[in-house]
């Protein structure tokens, strides 16, 4: 039987496991990247392990994030990263270098390696044939220490592509179309694979928008054969001597395919506040829109930026819209620069941002009361946008251009023919922002620079005989990592700093949580389907750690941060039972009774509701390594005791 492209990655990185799905196996990796809202506390995790140097064949450090700097802390966090990573062996791409998924992209993707990134967007990699996958800080710091990174081996599913995309279709509205076809939780505990003669017909950077919003999926990655056009895209890069081909074997085995006939699709919008929420333009209607953003790690490549000059030039933003672009890098910046695409753009009315992640991360631009945003973004939940009841529409960069002229939502086939847009032979190659490590000679010579706002990793303990709780929150269906601890420019800078931190977990869904944790001690979580959608932070697990909770009673999780609750010893369970969710109530009194003999044992876990006078059956969703790890009081100690 043959076997499918991820197939072929997992078989020559297996370090321990079985390729079955479901199996746990561990990967050697190839590659690391961090981001600075997550990259300090991995760096942070990087030296409580005492590993020297990093055994990587490549990592890098980007800031790219938290690059508002309306205070020390976030100044503080950069410093630091770029110490620890020249001290530690690790590349360091400077403020204004780019976001990581479009720098890695351009500079040091290489098809056929491993990539794990302590982002969920790192599958934008799967779009030069990259296994890449996101991860929580402390998998990535393991990594970094030559330690393996595992997961469940995932199923495949295959996206068969035929036709090709009409003018004014992009592949945003490829991606979306996904989306509406499988929903956020369509991609659980699958790889998605893009594969038939529609594939040939898609660029680099259209691949990598829509395996980057395979997040979106849930899928544990997104990925496309690494063939001619490839290569021409590393060429042009200067590094075709990355380029190997990659393909399925014309017999692999695929567990559920999908079709999608690209010459069929049309413009397509994902409505507030999911990205499955999936409608066409002419099912939405030309509703008035009040600002537009475009870039991200999604939609700023010089592919999509070049398509949205094209449309901006010599008109002028609608007088009710704010425009905002943001370049994806350097090199896209510089480019636009040089071939007066960025005069065009500015002529037209629009405001020019940093080459950083801003207004999709809550990072400025929070749009007015009520607002209606068209976002070429990844997602649009619920306050992410730093407005709480701004309306965010993602869309592609040909409807947001179009809309912002118009001031509506507009559907850009009304803009007459479309001028041809082609990647350059070669991009303007300048790599001076970013910094090569010590080397091990000079390693001992360097001194972390550490700021105030900088504090330890919550300590953890073995997993106690009997956990009594409190049951101090009940939510309900597809919680994100935004619900649970939410990013935006007033918190993302106390990223380092877990104590203050706390003070605004699950603020989204219950703003006295906290302080009903600091009142009744150890707790439990109750939640529905999905929980733990979205970004990997792991924030979203080591603050809930700090103000106790115990465990996470769920229906369904999501992947990333299931494996991150693990990872800070907290108990990750679901109902044996989904109809027992509705029998608990917040505030009741639960007991795990005899939960570590459980874990050991690989047991059911028995949750005693001792206000209803109830028992539930619980299952606790582990391998067998994730229990040795919970038992020992999550990865780090785990870590430690291996070594």
């Amino acid at each position: 039987m043959g076997l499918t492209i991820a197939q072929k990655i997992i078989q020559n990185h297996l370090v321990s496991g079985e390729m079955k799905p479901g199996c746990d196996i561990g990967l050697k990796i190839d590659q690391t990247l961090t981001q600075d809202a997550t990259g300090t506390m991995a760096y942070l995790e990087f030296e409580a392990m005492g590993v020297p140097r990093v055994k990587t064949e490549k990592s890098v450090a980007y800031i790219d994030h938290n690059t508002l700097q309306t205070g020390f802390e976030n100044a503080d966090d950069h410093r630091f990263i770029q110490s620890v990573a020249k001290k530690h062996g690790i590349w360091f791409s400077r403020p204004g270098n780019g976001i990581c998924h479009q720098v890695h992209l351009e500079r040091f993707g290489v098809p056929g390696k491993t990539l794990i990134g302590s982002d969920s967007h790192t599958p934008t990699g799967g779009g030069i044939g990259m296994l890449a996958m996101g991860a929580g800080g402390l998998d990535v710091a393991v990594a970094m220490g030559g330690g393996p990174y595992y997961i469940s081996m995932p199923k495949m599913l295959r996206v068969n592509l035929t036709g090709k995309l009409s003018p004014w279709v992009s592949a945003k509205d490829v991606i979306l179309k996904v989306l509406q076809l499988l929903s956020v939780k369509g991609g659980v505990g699958k790889i998605v694979e893009y594969s038939g003669e529609g594939v040939k017909s898609l660029s680099v950077p259209e691949r990598a928008t829509i395996t980057n919003m395979g997040a979106e999926l849930g899928a544990t990655t997104s990925i496309f054969p690494s063939d001619e056009v490839t290569r021409s895209f590393l060429q042009a890069q200067g590094r075709g001597q990355d380029w190997v081909e990659l393909s399925s074997d014309p017999d692999a085995v695929y567990d559920e395919e999908v079709s999608i006939d690209l010459s069929a699709l049309e413009p397509l919008a994902a409505c507030p506040h999911s990205p499955d929420n999936v409608k066409s333009l002419k099912e939405i209607g030309a509703i008035k829109v009040d600002q537009v953003c475009i870039g991200s790690c999604t939609n700023s490549s010089y592919l999509d930026l070049m398509r949205v000059a094209s449309i901006l030039k010599g008109k002028t933003v609608h007088p009710d819209v704010s425009l905002a672009i943001a370049p994806g890098s350097k090199q896209v910046y510089n480019m636009l620069a040089m071939n007066g695409a960025l005069a065009d753009i500015i002529a037209a009315g629009a405001r020019v941002l940093e080459c950083a992640c801003g207004p999709c991360i809550g990072m400025g631009q929070s749009p007015n009361s009520k607002g209606i945003s068209l976002r070429t973004f990844n997602r649009n939940f619920e306050g992410r946008s730093g407005t709480a009841d701004g309306q965010i529409y993602l869309v592609s960069p040909e409807t947001a251009a179009a809309s912002a002229l118009a001031g509506v939502l507009t559907d850009p086939r009304t803009l007459g023919e479309e001028a041809p847009i082609a990647l350059p032979e070669h991009f303007l190659i300048n790599d001076n922002m970013v910094e090569a490590p010590a080397s091990e000679a000079e390693m001992d010579s360097v001194e972390i620079l550490r700021g105030p706002n900088i504090k330890e990793f919550p300590v953890t303990g073995p997993l106690e005989e009997t956990i009594a709780a409190k049951a101090l929150l009940k939510v309900g269906d597809n919680i994100t990592t935004d619900h649970i601890m939410p990013a935006g420019a007033k918190i993302l800078p106390y990223r380092s700093n877990i104590p203050y931190l706390s003070n605004f977990c699950f603020g989204v869904c219950d703003k006295e949580f906290p302080a009903r944790c600091r009142e009744y001690g150890p707790s439990v979580v109750v939640g529905g389907q999905n929980y733990g959608q979205g970004s990997s932070r792991e924030h979203a697990a080591l603050v809930p750690l700090y103000l106790g909770v115990k465990a996470v009673l769920v229906k369904s999780f999501a992947r990333i941060h299931c494996a991150n609750l693990a990872n800070a010893g907290i108990l990750p369970l679901i109902f044996k039972n989904e109809a027992d969710y509705d029998k608990i109530d917040q505030m009741d009194e639960l007991e795990l009774k005899n939960v570590r003999k459980a874990i050991e044992d690989n047991a059911p876990v028995i949750v005693s509701d001792k206000t209803k006078g109830i028992e539930i059956e619980t299952e606790a969703v582990l391998s067998q390594r994730q229990r040795e790890m919970v038992l020992a009081g999550g990865l780090l100690n785990y870590t430690r005791e291996q070594n």
